[in-house]
């Protein structure tokens, strides 16, 4: 009886070191977040990319543009990026968006940030393809950002699935120890695009790959619209720490945080900044300060994206709105707003000028 006790034990044992781990407990949560900075930042992608597949691409990656525009985002005090992947790049050259990825992070590391990558998305054109992207549509937000999987892959889960989730753990697999990286996203905006519910099998998949891959960061899926409760319910409960998306006003990003820290878990703003809606850096960035909430905003430089042009305004005859929706930077550093970027250095305790 002795042996087989121990024997029990021994595998009890061994059951506990392989096996998946769960979601974060609060506490974890908030220890991790206490060791942490005040953090800020972007959606970051280059300025010369149109999309995910552009940035990351063989033919298109561009290191040495992106460690000059990480220069510029720490001369600002940003110590934070959140970086959109691509299924796509991987599926036609794993290991060469692996070895990106590293440069990437040894780029951001020079410049002490860190960022934080983003899986999958339900966002904007529905197909993509690899090779060459085609050209922006003059004064249309972005007119060549991709849907990740492409809208025609998810009805065929038996293929689709098993190459998402050998994407999702090789990646979360190759970096799960990697301390130059805050945190994973598996998922922006769920639901967007019509989908609404039927992005929850994917959703849930996503969050179960990530568990089994046992990443040391912690894991989180955005709540981003009152509308999908019960997508919400499902991202609040399985992420170690909530993010969320919130371009109203400073009177709405309070009650989001209001609502949001009830949940007693790291508030992490992953997108906000829509000037022409009231989300200004001046008013917003304070807010999410004063309540230890990350703060990152979309967009940083204006390029292929055209995220200076609002979601729903085309404007193909205009080369510049007057009042940008996003976007902080021209290509040649030049500020949008110079009031801008002194209220960004002062909340992020960077050099501001002496007037």
């Amino acid at each position: 009886m002795k042996n087989i006790s121990i024997f029990a034990a021994l595998m009890l044992l061994l059951a506990s070191c392989t096996a998946p781990a769960g979601r974060w407990s609060a506490d974890k949560a908030n220890r991790w977040y206490a060791q942490q900075p005040w953090l800020s930042g972007c959606n970051y992608i280059p300025s010369n990319a149109i999309n995910q597949i552009e940035m990351w691409s063989a033919d298109t990656w561009s290191p040495e543009l992106i460690d000059t525009e990480l220069g510029w985002a720490e001369e600002l005090g940003f110590n934070t990026m959140r970086v959109f992947l691509s299924s796509v790049v991987y599926a036609n050259d794993p290991d060469g968006l692996k070895t990106r990825m590293d440069e990437f992070l040894k780029i951001c590391d020079r410049h002490d940030i860190m960022p934080l990558f983003v899986f999958f998305d339900d966002c904007w054109d529905p197909e993509s393809a690899y090779g060459k992207q085609r050209d922006p549509k003059p004064g249309i937000h972005n007119s060549g950002w991709v849907q990740d999987p492409s809208k025609s892959r998810r009805a065929d889960t038996l293929v689709t699935w098993p190459e998402l989730e050998k994407y999702v753990k090789d990646i979360l697999g190759t970096f799960a120890r990697d301390n130059r990286i805050l945190m994973w996203d598996l998922y922006n905006e769920p639901g967007n695009s019509g989908y609404g519910d039927s992005s929850i099998p994917l959703v849930k998949n996503v969050f179960k790959w990530a568990r089994q891959a046992s990443p040391s960061q912690p894991v989180t899926v955005g709540v981003w619209a009152s509308s999908l409760p019960a997508l919400n319910a499902l991202q609040l409960e399985e992420s170690d720490v909530i993010s969320f998306h919130e371009y109203g006003t400073p009177e709405r990003m309070k009650e989001t945080i209001d609502t949001l820290e009830t949940r007693g878990r790291p508030l992490i703003c992953t997108e906000y900044m829509a000037r022409t809606r009231g989300s200004l850096f001046e008013t917003v960035m304070p807010i999410l300060k004063e309540h230890n909430v990350v703060a990152i905003n979309w967009g940083f430089v204006s390029g292929k994206t055209n995220t200076i042009f609002a979601w729903d305004t085309p404007l193909p005859d205009v080369t510049e709105p007057e009042v940008w929706f996003h976007d902080i930077f021209r290509t040649d550093h030049t500020p949008y707003d110079e009031k801008e970027i002194e209220v960004i250095k002062r909340l992020n305790d960077a050099v501001v000028p002496a007037d």
